[in-house]
């Protein structure tokens, strides 16, 4: 008795529509993960201090936005279709370190300093967030 392994011929087995198939198969899940695992397109920054919202901003044009909080003040840069968190107070500088938010949904948040910066608009990649 010969062992689990297959050998060359299984090959034998297979006719041309299993090819088709299988190429099939593959293009559905290509076509199915660039389609669908993408977040929409963010149209507004919501920056919040302390849990209330302290400003909206469109991401259609560049501009800075200085929010105070308990630490100092942070700053926070936008430009078209981009946002984040240029200087912050805090002491381990997590949410400047975050760079770039360009998705629908991305967040850094300034924990120290009360301070958070999301991206709205489009969909995000995700329904809901769990820590």
């Amino acid at each position: 008795m010969k062992g689990f392994a297959l050998g060359p011929e299984w090959r034998t087995l297979l006719r041309p529509g299993d090819f088709v198939t299988l190429a099939l198969a593959v293009t559905v899940c290509i076509g199915s993960v660039l389609m669908l695992w993408r977040g929409g397109a963010p149209d507004k920054v919501v920056v919040r201090a302390g849990g209330q919202v302290f400003a909206e901003a469109s991401l259609a044009r560049e501009q800075f936005i200085e929010v105070p909080g308990p630490l100092g003040t942070t700053r926070i840069e936008i430009q078209p279709g981009r946002a984040r968190v240029a200087e912050d107070p805090g002491p381990r500088q997590y949410c400047v370190r975050q760079g770039w938010l360009t998705r629908a949904g991305s967040t850094a948040i300034c924990a120290p300093n009360q301070v958070s910066l999301s991206l709205a608009g489009g969909s995000a990649d995700f329904d809901s967030l769990n820590y």
